[in-house]
C-alpha cells in the first residue's frame, strides 16, 4: 500500500464541498456571522502536479482562504504539507491556464499582484491522545534552526473528539453530527474482524439516518460513505502496522550493534553471534558489513 490517500475522497472533504457547511465551519472557527452561501468560493485546483497534494477542503470567503485538512492520525510535517498545498492552489490562481474567462496574473509587472490571506487549520479526531489546540510551525522543521525565519507558516491542529473544542462543536452543529457518525463505527467495530467493517458502517449509517444525523447526506451518499470509511480504516490500520514494524526493527538493529560490538573486540565468536541474531552466518557477517562494521577474517 502507498503512503497516500490520492485514490480516495475522505467523508470529511465530501461534507466540505457543500457550501452551506463550510461557511459554517467558517463562521464556528473566525467567530464570524456571514449568511450567504453564495460568498463561499469552494477551490478545488487543477491537479496538474499530482492529485497526492489535493487537500481536504479549500474554499475563500471575504478574500480570506482556509485550507482545512482532516487528520485521524498524528502528523507533524503538516506545516510542510499546508505550504504544498497552498504552493499548488496559489499556482492555479495565477495561472493563465485557469478555465473561465478570468486571465493570469502578471507576478513580473510592477503592479501588486494581491492574493487571499490563508489560513490553515487542520481537524484532528484520531483516538491517540492529542492536546485540545496545538500550533505547528513550519520552522520547527528546518535543520539549521532560527530565530527568525524568512519563511514561516504556522498551522493550528483542533482536536474534535468528544469533549474538545466544545464551541467549535456547539456552533457547527454538521462537524458534531459528523463525530457522531466516527464514534458510532468506532463503537461498532471495537471488537469487529476487519472482515466485519463494511457491516459496521452500514449499522453507523443506519443509526444517524434513524437519529436524523446528517441523513440526507448519508441517504444521499451511502455507498461513498462506506467506501471512504473503509478506505481510511484501512490506510490507518496500515500506518500501525508500519509504525509497529519500525519499532520492532529498531529493536532488533539496537540489538545487533550489540552483537557486531562484540563480535568485532573478539568477546564474542560469530557463529554464536549469528545464532542469537537467528539468522545465517553469511547473512549475520552481510547485515555486519552493511552496519559499518567490520568482519573479522575467518581462518
Amino acid at each position: 500500500m502507498s503512503g497516500n490517500r490520492e485514490y480516495k475522497s475522505d467523508v470529511f472533504s465530501m461534507l466540505m464541498q457543500d457550501k452551506e457547511r463550510a461557511l459554517q465551519l467558517y463562521n464556528a472557527m473566525n467567530g464570524s456571522s456571514y449568511d450567504n452561501p453564495e460568498d463561499v468560493e469552494i477551490v478545488i485546483h487543477d491537479g496538474g502536479i499530482s492529485l497526492s497534494v489535493r487537500n481536504d477542503a479549500s474554499f475563500i470567503v471575504d478574500a480570506r482562504l482556509s485550507i482545512y485538512e482532516h487528520q485521524s492520525t498524528v502528523c507533524p510535517n503538516m506545516p510542510v504539507r499546508s505550504l504544498i498545498y497552498f504552493s499548488v492552489i496559489l499556482s492555479d490562481m495565477l495561472s493563465d491556464k485557469k478555465k473561465g474567462t478570468k486571465k493570469g496574473k502578471n507576478i513580473y509587472g510592477r503592479r501588486l499582484v494581491k492574493i487571499p490571506t490563508p489560513h490553515f487549520v487542520v481537524f484532528y479526531n484520531g483516538e491517540e491522545e492529542q492536546p485540545e489546540v496545538q500550533e505547528l510551525k513550519l520552522s520547527d522543521a528546518f535543520e539549521k534552526p532560527t530565530d527568525e525565519p524568512n519563511l514561516e507558516l504556522k498551522c493550528k491542529v483542533y482536536n474534535i473528539n468528544d469533549g474538545k473544542n466544545k464551541a467549535i462543536m456547539e456552533s457547527c452543529g454538521w462537524l458534531n453530527d459528523y463525530m457522531t457518525f466516527v464514534n458510532k463505527v468506532r463503537e461498532y467495530h471495537a471488537d469487529g474482524a476487519f472482515d466485519d467493517l463494511a457491516i459496521d458502517i452500514e449499522k453507523a449509517i443506519d443509526y444517524c439516518i434513524d437519529n436524523d444525523i446528517l441523513k440526507e447526506f448519508l441517504k444521499t451518499y451511502r455507498s461513498e460513505v462506506t467506501k471512504s470509511m473503509q478506505l481510511n480504516y484501512e490506510f490507518d490500520r496500515q500506518l500501525e502496522l508500519e509504525r509497529a514494524d519500525a519499532i520492532e526493527e529498531g529493536m532488533e538493529i539496537g540489538e545487533n550493534k550489540m552483537l557486531f560490538t562484540l563480535v568485532t573486540k573478539g568477546k564474542l565468536d560469530i557463529d554464536t553471534a549469528a545464532e542469537e541474531a537467528g539468522v545465517s552466518v553469511s547473512e549475520f557477517e552481510k547485515l555486519m558489513s552493511e552496519a559499518g562494521y567490520k568482519v573479522p577474517e575467518t581462518v
